[in-house]
């Protein structure tokens, strides 16, 4: 009997590419690469790009690196159905092997197909018990890494095979970082990009790993799925690529919280801070699991608070890097305790195929205002244009401390699909795989 790794693995050489899924993949690849640059000028993207430059605590890896950066602004982007960030994990490393080995710009966008089904089809397994402890990016993203890693260098099915269940049991990254504040968060992506190519060379040396990697007695879903969807690795065989299911995020914090931001937004011009109110965002009770935090004490926290994002975008108009600051932090903090938070049935049962939520404001008269999002802008029921990827990535390149070439670096990643021979990795340092 085949292994869920291997039919897996026949699933996706099978699927057939078209120039349509290629121009999606680069429009990724621009999301990413912008996160990557934008992400080292910020305290733990300066952190991580030190001790990279640094010969006395080891350099580390360029991917390890890139995939750590590409994760800090919390704007990467997010496949719904898995609650994952394929693109931090899967993309850095594919752009640079692919430049190692002097692939085309083509092979390159072919690798990230590639990678972003295996990290998403395997997130759709875990189940949901998963999430609640082990971070889904970091745990099923070095299955991805190893699968487009696998494309590149052109592995055969059973090195495929080897390199995914070597990838599998470095499996890892806990939540825990949340309540206690901290950044290792962005280890996560680091050490799945890092896990996926090591497992994937190894195998091309004939280093074998477990077949049985993910059903398997003592495999990844008897270790951290206790109710794991095994079926959901090979659904819906006839469905697009997963790549063209993924969301790519408007505003840089967690996913969670961008139906009650959208919703939000559509009220400030009617919203008057100076009044008496009350705020009820109604959404999924993931998002409460993830983001009900009142009070958050910290620029990163923040982002994973409901009640700030939803505060600034009825104050301001708009979220951007600025708005999870110090002195945005103190300036909202007492209107934040008008604002109560519940999940609802009819959200609940929509998640995580649609992440919607209601914000509805009161006054001490019980007149109310209320916006409705049933889906978070930028998924694929409400998908960014060109132009808007486009200004999106501005927006996160003005984030670097030098954007010179930024309008250049956007067209030419755009027109990768045509390049004979990648180049290296736009991020100074990160120039080769160690």
């Amino acid at each position: 009997m085949e292994s869920l790794t291997s039919k897996l693995i026949d699933f996706i050489e099978s699927k057939p590419i078209s120039d349509t899924d290629l121009t999606a993949a680069s429009h990724f690849v621009l999301d990413t690469v912008a996160c990557v640059i934008g992400g080292q000028n910020s305290i733990p993207g300066k952190i991580l790009k030190n001790w990279f430059d640094d010969a006395d605590q080891g350099t580390g890896s360029d991917v390890f690196l890139a995939s750590g950066l590409a994760h800090i602004l919390e704007i990467d982007d997010l496949h719904r159905d898995s609650v994952v960030h394929p693109g931090s994990v899967v993309i850095p490393l594919a752009w640079h092997l692919a430049a190692r080995l002097g692939k085309s710009g083509r092979d390159f966008l072919e690798a990230v197909l590639y990678g972003y089904e295996a990290t998403t089809r395997i997130g759709m397994a875990v189940g949901p018990a998963h999430y609640k402890v082990w971070h889904n990016t970091s745990t099923c993203g070095p299955f991805g890494v190893a699968m487009a890693a696998s494309k590149l260098l052109g592995l055969s099915r059973e090195q495929t095979i080897w390199a995914l269940g070597s990838a599998g049991t470095q499996s890892c990254g806990l939540w825990q970082f949340l309540p206690d504040e901290a950044m290792s968060k962005h280890l996560h992506t680091a050490r799945a990009a890092e896990a996926g190519y090591t497992a994937a060379t190894l195998a091309s040396r004939g280093f074998t790993g477990a077949e049985l990697i993910l059903e398997g007695e003592k495999g990844f879903f008897r270790a951290l799925c206790p109710d794991a969807i095994p079926e959901a690795i090979l659904a819906n065989p006839n469905s697009p690529w997963q790549l063209t299911q993924t969301s790519i995020k408007p505003w840089p914090c967690c996913r969670h919280t961008h139906p009650t931001i959208d919703a939000a937004l559509e009220l400030h011009s009617s919203f008057n801070p100076q009044t008496e109110y009350h705020i009820q965002i109604e959404t999924f009770q993931a998002a409460l699991d993830v983001c009900d935090r009142p009070s958050p004490q910290t620029a990163y926290t923040a982002k994973f608070s409901l009640q700030h994002c939803v505060n600034v975008a009825l104050t301001d108009g708009a979220v951007n890097f600025g708005s999870f600051d110090d002195t945005q932090r103190k300036n909202l903090s007492k209107s934040r305790n008008k604002i109560s938070v519940i999940a609802t049935p009819e959200y609940n049962d929509a998640y995580p195929e649609r992440w919607g939520a209601t914000v509805r404001i009161t006054s001490p008269s019980k007149e109310a205002i209320t916006a409705v999002r049933k889906d978070c802008k930028g998924d694929p029921q409400s998908q960014l244009t060109p132009e808007e990827i486009k200004t999106k990535a501005k927006m996160v390149l003005s984030n670097a401390e030098s954007q010179d070439g930024s309008e250049q670096l956007i067209e030419q990643i755009l027109e990768l699909g045509e390049t004979e021979k990648m180049p290296a990795f736009p991020l100074e340092g990160t120039e080769k795989i160690h």
